[in-house]
């Protein structure tokens, strides 16, 4: 059994190439909080910063929970918000920005070999 808050965990920079300054990660649940094979991470990307663009092998599904930004996917824009969600497929191309001056959080859920 696990149960925490956000504002307890804390925050990881996201130094990854491609990668602007100003994204964060943190690890809400995973194999070390008893969820064995997944993970579930919150990013938080301040403004004007923006996740590489990039593909893996592993699907994953987001969750966004303040602000707004892009998804970029698969060569097309969608513009996302509080409340909207997205399923990632494996190897598909994919990015978030935050076009606003507001943090853009969201939830990442992946499998455990996703979170590198």
């Amino acid at each position: 059994m696990y149960v925490s808050h956000i504002k307890e965990i804390p925050d990881q920079e996201v130094n990854n190439p491609g990668a602007a300054l100003n994204v964060v990660k943190q690890i809400l649940v995973g194999p070390a909080q008893g969820w064995q094979g997944w993970m579930m991470r919150a990013f938080t990307i301040n403004a004007e910063g923006y996740t590489p663009r990039h593909t893996h092998p592993w699907p994953h599904i987001n969750y966004v929970i303040s602000g707004k930004g892009t998804l970029f996917l698969e060569g097309q824009d969608y513009e996302v918000q509080a409340g909207s969600v997205a399923y990632i497929p494996d190897n598909a191309e994919h990015q978030f920005k935050n076009n606003s001056t507001e943090d853009f959080t969201f939830i990442c859920i992946v499998p455990e070999e996703g979170d590198k």
